[in-house]
């Protein structure tokens, strides 16, 4: 191989580093950095790292899904080559059915952020907290219900009631 590759050395094996420093300072700012490329054994990461990138997360997670797609390796020995199990090969594959490329992208999972909270209940609710301090998440959730007609969870109110940054 030629003096742009590098051998890295990991825990669980080596790799071949084949992405520049800035790609993967992209690959790793678009959460696309694949965190153990260590585990990538398919033979074109191996052979041909010039082009098949196994620090590329996206890549990795396409080609594990198209070797079965196209009758070339079976599901097990998919999950083999590319270090991940069945239930994440069928989860990717229904994300990657459902949304394309960009649903084999990692995106944080379940709910965002609470889906009754408007940005009008957060305010009432800080601003209740500040009238009386000592109101206790159950009794902040009754107001809101009072108010909005809506049901909130008290565990839900106290951490409406800490700044994201704190979290």
């Amino acid at each position: 191989m030629g003096s742009k590759y590098m051998t890295a050395n990991r825990p669980g094996g080596s790799v071949t580093v084949v992405a520049s420093p800035e790609k993967r300072r992209a690959l790793r700012a678009q959460g696309a950095l694949n965190p153990a490329p260590e585990k990538v054994l398919a033979d074109p990461f191996r052979s041909h790292p010039e082009f098949f990138d196994a620090e590329d997360r996206l890549q990795v997670r396409y080609e594990m899904l198209r070797g079965p797609a196209q009758g070339e390796m079976s599901v097990a020995e998919a999950c083999r080559l590319f270090g991940v199990s069945r239930q994440t090969f069928y989860t990717l594959r229904r994300a990657f059915e459902a949304r394309g490329i960009a649903g084999l992208a990692e995106g944080k999972r379940g709910r965002k952020g609470p889906v009754k909270a408007s940005v009008e209940v957060v305010e009432f609710v800080r601003d209740a907290k500040a009238h009386d301090p000592a109101a206790s998440g159950a009794q902040l959730a009754r107001m809101v219900g009072d108010r909005f007609g809506i049901s909130l969870h008290r565990r839900t109110i106290e951490r409406l009631l800490v700044p994201k940054s704190d979290r």
